[in-house]
Protein backbone atom coordinates (compact mmCIF):
# COMPACT_ATOMS: atom_id res chain seq x y z
CA UNK A 1 0.00 0.00 0.00
CA UNK A 2 2.72 2.23 0.77
CA UNK A 3 4.46 1.74 -2.27
CA UNK A 4 1.55 2.14 -4.28
CA UNK A 5 0.97 5.42 -2.68
CA UNK A 6 4.55 6.32 -3.10
CA UNK A 7 4.41 6.25 -6.82
CA UNK A 8 1.46 8.03 -7.18
CA UNK A 9 2.69 10.67 -5.42
CA UNK A 10 5.93 10.90 -7.62
CA UNK A 11 3.97 10.77 -10.71
CA UNK A 12 1.70 13.83 -9.11
CA UNK A 13 4.64 15.55 -8.39
CA UNK A 14 6.15 15.23 -11.68
CA UNK A 15 2.70 16.23 -13.68
CA UNK A 16 2.35 19.46 -10.50
CA UNK A 17 6.28 20.73 -11.83
CA UNK A 18 4.96 20.19 -15.45
CA UNK A 19 2.22 21.91 -15.37
CA UNK A 20 3.50 25.01 -12.65
CA UNK A 21 6.56 25.87 -15.02
CA UNK A 22 3.80 25.88 -18.08
CA UNK A 23 2.25 28.63 -16.82
CA UNK A 24 2.91 32.40 -17.90
CA UNK A 25 4.66 33.88 -15.29
CA UNK A 26 2.75 37.11 -14.01
CA UNK A 27 5.19 39.91 -13.09
CA UNK A 28 3.47 40.38 -10.22
CA UNK A 29 4.13 39.48 -6.36
CA UNK A 30 6.47 40.58 -3.57
CA UNK A 31 8.75 41.90 -6.65
CA UNK A 32 6.61 44.38 -8.27
CA UNK A 33 5.57 46.07 -4.53
CA UNK A 34 8.86 48.13 -4.97
CA UNK A 35 7.23 50.73 -7.80
CA UNK A 36 4.57 51.90 -10.06
CA UNK A 37 1.98 48.46 -9.86
CA UNK A 38 -0.30 49.32 -7.91
CA UNK A 39 -2.99 48.71 -10.23
CA UNK A 40 -1.27 45.07 -10.56
CA UNK A 41 -1.29 44.64 -6.52
CA UNK A 42 -4.62 46.17 -6.18
CA UNK A 43 -6.22 44.71 -9.71
CA UNK A 44 -9.47 42.37 -10.11
CA UNK A 45 -8.92 38.78 -10.17
CA UNK A 46 -7.15 36.69 -13.30
CA UNK A 47 -9.62 34.37 -15.38
CA UNK A 48 -9.34 30.89 -13.85
CA UNK A 49 -7.27 29.14 -16.50
CA UNK A 50 -7.06 25.54 -17.02
CA UNK A 51 -3.13 25.34 -16.16
CA UNK A 52 -4.61 27.31 -12.81
CA UNK A 53 -7.24 24.61 -11.83
CA UNK A 54 -4.43 21.82 -12.97
CA UNK A 55 -2.30 23.47 -10.39
CA UNK A 56 -4.85 23.45 -7.66
CA UNK A 57 -6.03 19.67 -8.17
CA UNK A 58 -2.61 18.74 -8.54
CA UNK A 59 -1.35 20.08 -5.33
CA UNK A 60 -4.36 19.18 -3.04
CA UNK A 61 -3.67 15.24 -4.70
CA UNK A 62 -0.13 15.81 -3.31
CA UNK A 63 -0.90 17.14 0.12
CA UNK A 64 -3.97 14.45 0.42
CA UNK A 65 -0.97 11.82 -0.90
CA UNK A 66 0.98 12.82 1.69
CA UNK A 67 -1.33 13.03 4.62
CA UNK A 68 -2.33 9.33 4.14
CA UNK A 69 1.38 8.40 3.42
CA UNK A 70 1.98 9.79 7.08
CA UNK A 71 -0.84 7.67 8.38
CA UNK A 72 0.43 4.29 6.45
CA UNK A 73 3.50 4.40 7.93
CA UNK A 74 2.83 5.57 11.08
CA UNK A 75 1.00 2.40 11.30
CA UNK A 76 3.54 0.46 9.51
CA UNK A 77 6.53 1.66 12.04
CA UNK A 78 3.72 0.43 15.42
CA UNK A 79 4.30 -3.14 14.76
CA UNK A 80 7.16 -5.11 15.61
CA UNK A 81 10.23 -5.90 13.43
CA UNK A 82 11.75 -9.31 14.07
CA UNK A 83 14.80 -8.06 15.87
CA UNK A 84 12.83 -6.50 18.46
CA UNK A 85 10.56 -9.38 18.96
CA UNK A 86 13.58 -11.67 19.22
CA UNK A 87 14.87 -8.96 21.33
CA UNK A 88 11.87 -9.09 23.51
CA UNK A 89 11.90 -12.94 24.34
CA UNK A 90 15.37 -12.84 25.25
CA UNK A 91 17.78 -14.94 23.33
CA UNK A 92 19.21 -17.97 25.11
CA UNK A 93 22.15 -17.18 27.09
CA UNK A 94 25.67 -18.73 25.70
CA UNK A 95 26.95 -21.58 27.41
CA UNK A 96 29.70 -20.02 29.03
CA UNK A 97 33.56 -21.95 28.21
CA UNK A 98 36.72 -21.95 29.39
CA UNK A 99 39.59 -22.54 27.71
CA UNK A 100 41.12 -26.58 27.89
CA UNK A 101 44.95 -26.78 29.96
CA UNK A 102 47.30 -26.57 26.98
CA UNK A 103 45.79 -26.85 23.67
CA UNK A 104 44.09 -23.46 24.24
CA UNK A 105 40.81 -24.44 22.68
CA UNK A 106 37.65 -23.60 24.53
CA UNK A 107 35.35 -25.99 26.04
CA UNK A 108 32.12 -26.31 27.74
CA UNK A 109 31.92 -25.76 31.05
CA UNK A 110 30.38 -28.88 33.02
CA UNK A 111 26.95 -28.21 34.22
CA UNK A 112 26.14 -29.45 37.49
CA UNK A 113 23.09 -31.03 37.20
CA UNK A 114 20.42 -31.84 40.19
CA UNK A 115 21.45 -35.57 41.26
CA UNK A 116 18.82 -38.18 40.33
CA UNK A 117 15.56 -39.23 43.16
CA UNK A 118 16.59 -41.55 45.57
CA UNK A 119 20.68 -41.36 44.98
CA UNK A 120 22.65 -40.23 48.07
CA UNK A 121 24.35 -36.41 48.33
CA UNK A 122 28.14 -36.70 46.77
CA UNK A 123 30.68 -35.26 49.24
CA UNK A 124 33.42 -33.39 47.85
CA UNK A 125 36.53 -32.32 49.76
Amino acid sequence: MFNFLLVLMILDGLLLSAVVLMQAGQGGGLASLGGGSASQVLGGRQATTLLTRATWWTGGIFMALALLMALTSSRRSSGSSELQQQLRQGAAAPTPVAPIQGTGAPAPLPTTAAPPPGSAPVKLP
